[in-house]
């Protein structure tokens, strides 16, 4: 692991050690178990097989995607611009945001799913949604996912109300892939350390389970599989085994030699039916257990 990796980390859990003790409101009414009262939009177009970014990668370090998006490799592409700090809020007051403020100050809220497009789509109908109402819904679970947002973004909404109203027992974590080709690959992971300790501060009373960043690209020597493994390497160091717990489920979502199908996930990124079959699967016995 890089100097610069570990400097990163030892801070990050440095700030994990202190919470504020301030209580959130208490619980009002019941959300309707099965809704998704925060309307989400169905992709564009069908998903298709994603071709896996040219990248300029070392370890560490985000990497630049090819040029024209599904074109063929020809070659390195020019280093990413400059972006926003992983660990530095962005403002997204958009309407989602205002309706999970909304539904948060209802209350009752026993279980939250927080990150972007992977964990949004448990509420869409043709992917996660069966497997949602089977599996969670009955748990009293709400879910702040929004599609595209990465660290930056889901660090603002939690300062900014969608933490408020309700007291959970579990938030389950997943996020940082919109972030790699944009920060460093420690840099993502105190981003995500940085929510967590709203999580912590916001809602003390709450566990949380952070899950390891899923493979992307179908072939086992994808660019991003090697990005992905040192994030979750980072990930990793964020658990305390008292209030926060990790979990790398991504080899449930992978063939023996490492192909990622698109039975599981069509465009190389995003879980199908099946694919949240397997997620709810793989969890919900270690959910249920840190909801007692």
């Amino acid at each position: 692991m890089h100097i610069r990796s570990v400097a990163v980390m030892a801070a990050v859990l440095a700030g994990l050690t202190t919470v504020a003790s301030a209580q959130p409101p208490a619980a009002s009414t019941l959300p309707v178990p099965g809704t998704a009262p925060c309307v989400i939009q169905a992709p564009a177009a069908p998903a298709r097989a994603a071709t896996p970014p040219v990248t300029t990668a070392t370890p560490g370090r985000g990497a630049a995607p090819a040029a024209t998006p599904g074109a063929p490799a020809r070659g390195p592409a020019p280093p990413a611009p400059p972006a926003t700090p992983a660990t530095q809020p962005r403002p997204r007051d958009d309407a989602r945001h205002q309706c999970f403020v909304t539904v948060a100050k209802r209350g009752n809220i026993d279980l939250l799913f927080v990150g972007d497009s992977i964990t949004d789509w448990w509420q869409m109908d043709a992917r996660g949604r069966p497997e949602w109402d089977k599996t969670f819904a009955p748990l009293k679970a709400a879910n702040w996912g929004i599609a595209g947002d990465t660290t930056q973004g889901v660090l603002w909404r939690m300062q900014n109300g969608e933490l408020e109203g309700f007291k959970a027992k579990l938030i389950v974590f997943m996020l940082g892939t919109n972030n790699i080709n944009r920060n460093g690959l420690a840099e993502i992971a105190a981003g995500d350390a940085a929510i967590i300790r709203e999580f912590r501060t916001r809602q003390p009373q709450a566990k949380v389970l952070v899950l390891g960043v899923f493979p992307r690209g179908a072939a086992a020597d994808n660019p991003f599989r090697a990005q992905i493994r040192e994030l979750n390497y980072n990930l990793s160091h964020v658990a305390d085994n008292k209030h926060v717990f990790y979990m790398d489920i991504g080899d449930r979502f992978l063939t023996p030699d490492g192909t990622l199908t698109t039975e599981i996930m069509a465009d190389g990124l995003h879980p199908t039916l099946k694919g949240y079959g397997l997620w709810a699967d793989a969890i919900k016995d270690k959910v249920r257990e840190l909801m007692r």
